[in-house]
């Protein structure tokens, strides 16, 4: 039973989703200390108030709703998605797409239906393989597949 809970432990993925978390976890501080630092105090140069939303409340019935703290971890998440975002996931997509090899296309992986015996044919088919009837191919898939068009 150990071995088994030693080779889940052990796995790659785990341990580079644990390793995700930490760095995870440590950016969010960072994050929320900027967010605290910088832009909570310059909204509240632009609204002309303190600019710390922490202490932000009202009071219904004498229960106290601290609106502000959501509104200081709204600012927080947006600030950590726009950099994730604009730091990771776009430059990562570049970088994807730069060495992501161009797939050849399979000329019989689209396929149509005969009009004749209503068999699955190759859309580029001039042919039905089960009646044999002659079919007109489809442009389309002749395009993809950088074939001719049939000439009549």
């Amino acid at each position: 039973m150990l071995n088994g809970f030693k080779d889940f432990i052990l796995r790659g993925n785990v341990i580079s989703m644990a390793i995700g978390l930490a760095i995870g976890a440590a950016f969010t501080a960072v994050v929320t200390g900027f967010s605290n630092a910088f832009i909570t105090p310059l909204i509240g140069l632009a609204t002309r108030g303190t600019g710390d939303f922490s202490k932000a409340h009202y009071t219904v019935n004498g229960v106290d709703f601290p609106y502000g703290l959501f509104i200081s971890a709204a600012i927080a998440f947006i600030i950590t998605a726009a950099v994730l975002y604009f730091c990771v996931v776009v430059p990562m997509a570049k970088v994807q797409n730069r060495f992501a090899k161009e797939e050849a296309v399979d000329i019989k992986a689209a396929l149509r239906d005969c009009p004749r015996c209503f068999s699955e044919i190759p859309a580029v088919a001039s042919r039905c393989g089960h009646c044999t009837s002659e079919v007109e191919p489809d442009s389309e898939a002749l395009s993809l597949a950088k074939l001719p068009a049939q000439q009549h």
